[in-house]
């Protein structure tokens, strides 16, 4: 990597397309991520507003329900694998990574570019699929629909082998810059709280994504040897495919909503002027819940027939992870308590998250319930607690990430009133589409199904109204964003007077992060 001149920041250090593809300075790598999770994310949100319409009314609306099952399947696939896993440590993690704990770069910068084009190549992989008869199975290719669906199952279980591997050599590469690369007087116990999160997650991607990898070679075994794994025909055992399936998915739901948590740390404390109440309880909640997070999968499988015992043992351990989840609310909010706060747009979105986060979180304990669960299991209760977890979550931290970190990435400040408009959009929007979907499903409408019965019709049109309020918010975000890097004013090096290590740097950062390496002598949160 060339050496760079002091003042010379990553965006002018070498320009043209090429000189992008081949970078291997990780703030460039997190602004190619950027705009692909963005890319897909525009495409999984035109299917799910294609699938609320559908739902507007009792019968066929729009689509016949092959291509309604098909785009359920596309939106999940989309949303899951190539958003909300690698959106905020893929792009926000490689971005500040480094530079918060004072490195110059991460420890293997030719892995961290091949783990982008592992993400491109299996995103192309399995999109693919639409153009060899679709995938009707749902994101989670449940067997025996995965065994007997269309060939274009092959292509979308490749391609999300290929990104699994993406995911691990971003995890990888994470934890060995965390314990090889920190300044000097950067001390485990002096790291931001957005980097014990990242770090948390990178444990869990390194552990349970092999076995996701492996489950999906053996779908494709299954479909092209013919071998007896799952088919039930053959002797195998479909339930087997829902233990090994979600002994990764359920660690993966803390993939996606753990660096969430650690954006929201980092916004409850700048933007209260107060230093972090109980810095060690948060950090070392990010690993008790990736911990505990490997021993919850079968609370998936409550109704599939698994032992009393095993269900019981099951919906303990789901509960306890609500333990160290609501550390970090508590702390949050005793953080807030008497803090100087100030209502920017980020702060919004962390509100926001903590609203919708714990409704999520409260529902999650009701689903752990095994009488409850087998009440609302597979009905549109689990779709809204899904949501409010997984979009409520992390997209509200994803959004007030981007508002916080726009001016460090870019060195443009972005328009306050149009931020928050966007913010207004999306939480109405957001608690008018799914809240409606709990009164749903507690009424027994199903998921995943592409009709219902006539008295489910008044609530579904009031979901489907709603969605068309958070897409006029990511709008407007977006429009924000893009107004920012165009005609924004130039932002300072430390907008928002955070004391973590990245504001102390220029505003874009200067292509090795410091024209100096930092050294520190405190806690990264010392407001006064």
């Amino acid at each position: 990597m060339a050496t760079s001149h002091a003042g010379e920041n990553y965006i002018n250090h070498e320009k043209g397309l090429w000189s992008w593809l081949t970078t291997l300075d990780h703030k460039r790598i997190g602004i190619m991520y950027m705009i692909s999770v963005m890319a897909f994310f525009f495409i999984g949100g035109m299917f799910a507003l294609a699938i609320r319409l559908e739902l507007f009314s009792v019968g066929k609306t729009i689509v016949e329900a092959q291509t309604y099952n098909q785009m359920m399947t596309f939106h999940g696939t989309i949303m899951v694998f190539m958003v909300i896993v690698p959106g905020l440590p893929a792009v926000f993690g490689n971005f500040f990574l480094p530079i918060m704990i004072g490195a110059k770069d991460v420890a293997f910068p030719r892995l961290n570019l091949l783990s982008w084009y592992l993400l491109m190549l299996g995103a192309t992989i399995a999109v693919s699929s639409m153009f060899f008869g679709g995938v009707d199975t749902g994101w989670t290719f449940y067997t025996p629909y995965s065994i007997k669906g269309s060939i274009g199952v092959i292509n979308m279980t490749l391609g999300a082998f290929i990104m699994g591997m993406s995911s691990i050599l971003t995890g990888l590469n994470f934890i060995v810059t965390v314990h090889k690369l920190r300044c000097p007087g950067m001390t485990m116990n002096r790291i931001p709280l957005f980097i014990w999160a990242l770090y948390s997650t990178a444990i869990i991607q390194v552990l349970a994504t092999p076995v996701l990898g492996i489950t999906l070679l053996l779908l494709v075994a299954e479909r092209v040897l013919g071998v007896g794994i799952f088919d039930p025909a053959l002797g195998g055992d479909p339930v087997l495919y829902q233990h090994f399936f979600w002994f990764y998915s359920h660690p993966a739901v803390y993939i996606m909503i753990l660096p969430a948590l650690g954006v929201v740390s980092e916004l409850i404390t700048t933007y209260s002027r107060k230093t972090i109440f109980g810095y060690k309880a948060i950090a070392y909640s990010s690993i008790a819940i990736a911990a505990v997070s490997f021993f919850v999968w079968g609370h998936h499988l409550f109704v599939s027939g698994q032992s009393e015992v095993a269900g019981i043992l099951f919906s303990f351990i789901t509960m306890l992870v609500g333990v160290p989840t609501a550390i970090k609310v508590f702390n949050w909010v005793a953080t807030m308590y008497r803090g100087s706060i100030q209502l920017k747009t980020p702060m919004l979105y962390a509100i926001g998250f903590m609203f919708v986060f714990t409704i999520g979180g409260v529902t999650g304990i009701m689903l752990a319930t095994v009488g409850m669960d087998v009440h609302f299991h597979d009905t549109y209760f689990v779709v809204a607690h899904f949501h409010y977890v997984m979009v409520g979550g992390t997209l509200f931290a994803l959004m007030g990430a981007i508002f916080h970190w726009l001016p460090k990435m870019f060195g443009k400040m972005h328009n306050e009133a149009m931020a928050r408009l966007s913010f207004v959009f999306v939480f109405i929007g957001f608690n008018v589409t799914f809240f409606p979907q709990f009164i749903l499903g507690s009424l027994g409408m199903p998921r995943r199904y592409f009709d219902y019965l006539p008295e489910y019709e008044p609530l579904n049109r009031i979901s489907t109204m709603g969605s068309w309020v958070i897409a006029l918010g990511f709008i407007v975000g977006l429009i924000t964003i893009i107004h920012a890097l165009l005609k924004g004013k130039q932002a300072p090096d430390n907008p928002w007077g955070s004391t973590t290590l990245e504001w102390q740097t220029k505003s874009p950062p200067v292509f090795h992060n410091f024209d100096s390496t930092p050294s520190v002598n405190g806690g990264p949160y010392e407001y006064r």
